[in-house]
């Protein structure tokens, strides 16, 4: 009878103490709701899609087990384990927390220094196709890169770093393909033994000039400058355009490029369709050997020619010419004044190891 009184007693107290309801359910379970709910919303699911699934498994054991003790009758349930098991998932999900962050803090890093460095390499290679005419070939690429870079930072700001990675390999794509097409143009003005061969077509011109004690004229492609001689010294720089595709080295009819080599004022036509006009010798021996050459190796259709009628002429600096070298009326009035046929006209890409291009092809 004493056992059933004591019985009885702690019934009533524990009714008393916790009603109906059995000891007070851990706090830790809303917590750990919580938790998950901002785990998932950092990203989990994404950055620790394993530790993010052990962390939902163990939350959902934690919240079965509490079910079992719910459904023992409130003297007998204990929450003692349960609590434990959550405040164990709790500091777990804490430090899930963290490497999460810290994987996305690299990862936004990392796509914010890929955008910088794509921007960088836009405008280089916007400035490469600036400074030669077959730029126009590479602008659809140029194009395309500059929307896929625009695309990754809204991307990067919204968080969205998986699809601002995807517009970056697209932007890279495009990078490649843009200084594909501009390279076959761009690496001759890189090759010193090429630039080597300019300079001492430049340097035997002025010095023929200077023996001779006449005219003599050297044309820069890459500078886009026409340079009189007299004596050996320099008397005048002028502004040119050249050929649509005139930063290469011309090998047939219709290829709109401007030759290399040394030439000779063959006529002079003080009426012509561009003002007045000085043709030279093109194509010469070197030309012609150079010609056959790339025919034998498939380089050009048996059907094409070799071409001719390249002249220096008036109708301005500011276009692009079939092949030609164009100066404006008032500068090409000048220079033919002072020409007799037989000049000596040198065409040459760059004299500069350091030019332009290849001061602009560092870092690409």
């Amino acid at each position: 009878m004493k056992a059933f009184g004591r019985f009885v007693f702690l019934g009533t107290f524990s009714l008393f103490l916790f009603g109906c309801t059995g000891p007070p359910i851990p706090q830790e379970v809303k917590q750990a709701e919580i938790l998950e709910h901002d785990l998932w919303g950092i990203g989990g699911p994404l950055y620790a899609p394993q530790e993010y699934q052990r962390y939902k498994s163990a939350l959902r054991k934690a919240k079965d087990d509490l079910i079992r003790e719910n459904s023992k009758f409130f003297f007998f349930r204990d929450y003692g384990y349960v609590q434990a098991e959550l405040k164990e998932l709790l500091e777990e999900g804490e430090r899930l927390r963290i490497g999460i962050q810290k994987q996305k803090s690299s990862r936004a890093s990392d796509v914010e220094r890929q955008i910088a460095t794509g921007q960088v390499k836009i405008e280089k290679l916007r400035r490469l196709a600036s400074l030669i005419n077959e730029g126009y070939l590479a602008r659809k690429n140029l194009t395309k890169a500059e929307l896929s870079l625009t695309e990754a930072e809204l991307l990067r700001k919204r968080g969205e770093f998986d699809s601002a990675q995807e517009r970056l390999n697209s932007l890279n794509g495009y990078l490649r393909n843009a200084r594909d097409t501009l390279a076959p143009m761009l690496t001759r003005y890189t090759d010193h033994t090429q630039i080597a061969k300019w300079r001492r077509w430049v340097e035997e011109t002025v010095s023929e000039s200077r023996h001779r004690r006449n005219i003599a004229i050297v044309v820069s492609k890459i500078d886009r400058r026409l340079i009189l001689y007299r004596n050996g010294n320099l008397v005048k720089t002028y502004p040119i355009a050249i050929g649509r595709n005139g930063s290469s080295l011309k090998l047939h009819a219709g290829d709109h490029a401007t030759p290399e080599g040394e030439y000779r004022i063959v006529k002079k036509l003080p009426r012509s369709k561009y003002y007045k006009a000085l043709l030279i010798n093109y194509p010469n021996a070197e030309d012609k050997r150079r010609f056959i050459s790339a025919k034998v190796r498939g380089g050009i259709p048996r059907s094409v020619g070799i071409g001719g009628l390249v002249e220096i002429h008036g109708g301005g600096k500011d276009g692009m010419t079939y092949g030609c070298i164009a100066l404006d009326n008032d500068h090409m009035g000048e220079i033919f004044a002072m020409v007799d046929v037989g000049t000596r006209v040198t065409i040459v890409g760059s004299t500069d190891y350091e030019n332009n291009i290849s001061s602009a092809l560092n870092g690409l």
